[in-house]
């Protein structure tokens, strides 16, 4: 096996700026870091917050970017355990086990430092820290695999460790992106009624409708309310999950939930500094409101279980597929993100 002293990636210089696609230097493997070829990479809106610069002060730039992805390994450093050159990964940001090692430091063509974390994966060839990476079976496809890695775990876990939700309990999701879809996903597998995604795209809509969804709705913060109400018997919902980031939908959320009980979770992620404002009498009358840190997902569970329930027919995850993008288009890719694309867009290397 070839082993590259080169790779391409998408390089973050400047906030609000399009990524550099250069090709950068790969510096030797340290103790528990692991090169990967990467296959595809999934791509979110915590990303396109980072590249507009709304997540606050950037201390690491210039840096890689990426936190999901598939691949095979293709190296190993001293003490690497769990894979071996050969096996088939997913990457993730959530850590898992094994070794916690330091990011790497690419070099451009220029001489000039690129920094990464534990793992990013906008890049052909990937250096990360052993435990960001997850032993893949070969009989999943590679492009469903890299789902595996955020948006599946994240909208699964929270309703798995989170919500807890039961058959026949309701459930609204706002944001049919990839973490609102896999809560869909899960709440359809458990047999939720009714099954409510709202969003202010209706071909996101026919979407969720495809994937599990009994009712749909365009968001619309002074009728949401009653919309809902009007689904859930007068009563509200049991389950609420915010998956959009907008902030108009995370202070509509709590109303939605039913009183005593009614279980609120925020998911998306919004600008750094922006702030919501809540009616606490909502709270007052019993209604919960949670946050997730993905899903609170044990990967090394998680995968497996998922593992499990590709080709279900009640859990397509399949649907969840969005466009495709050479990873030269990534700057279009980020754009069609941004502008409402259906499903996880992947970057390919």
């Amino acid at each position: 096996m070839t082993i590259p002293t080169k790779t391409l990636g998408a390089v973050l210089y400047q906030p609000k700026e399009p990524l550099q696609v250069e090709e950068l230097w790969l510096p030797e493997l340290k103790p528990g870091q692991v090169l990967v070829d990467v296959a595809f990479s999934g791509l979110c809106h915590s990303q396109l917050l980072e590249v507009q610069g709304e997540r606050g002060p950037d201390k690491f730039l210039p840096h890689a970017l990426g936190h999901e992805a598939s691949g095979v390994v293709l190296s190993v450093g001293h003490e690497v355990t769990k894979v071996a050159p050969g096996s088939r990964v997913v990457l993730s940001w959530i850590a898992g086990t094994g070794a916690a090692a330091p990011g790497p430091v690419y070099r451009n063509c220029r001489d000039e430092v690129v920094n990464a974390g534990p793992v990013a994966t906008f890049l052909r060839h990937a250096i990360v820290s052993e435990n960001r990476c997850y032993p893949l079976p070969t009989s999943l496809p590679l492009d469903i695999a890299a789902l595996f890695g955020c948006a599946l775990p994240t909208g699964c876990g929270l309703f798995w460790r989170k919500l807890r939700a039961k058959k026949g309990e309701s459930l609204v999701i706002l944001g049919a992106g990839g973490v609102g879809l896999s809560t869909l996903l899960a709440g359809s597998l458990e047999g939720c009624f009714p099954r409510i995604v709202v969003d202010i795209y209706p071909e996101k809509l026919a979407l969720a409708k495809k994937l599990g969804a009994t009712h749909t709705l365009l968001f619309d913060s002074e009728k949401i309310q009653s919309a809902v109400l009007e689904l859930t018997r007068g009563v509200g919902a049991d389950h609420v999950v915010e998956a959009s980031g907008n902030i108009r939908a995370m202070e509509s959320a709590l109303a939605l939930a039913r009183a005593r009980g009614g279980q609120v979770l925020l998911a998306g992620n919004i600008p750094a500094g922006e702030r919501i404002s809540i009616d606490p009498y909502a709270l007052i009358y019993g209604r919960v409101l949670l946050g997730t840190a993905g899903g609170e997902s044990v990967l090394s569970e998680d995968i497996e279980k998922l593992e499990g329930l590709y080709r279900n027919p009640h859990f397509p995850m399949e649907g969840l597929l969005g466009e495709r993008f050479p990873i030269e288009k990534i700057n279009t890719a980020m754009e069609r993100l941004r502008t409402g694309a259906l499903g996880r867009i992947l970057i390919s290397s």
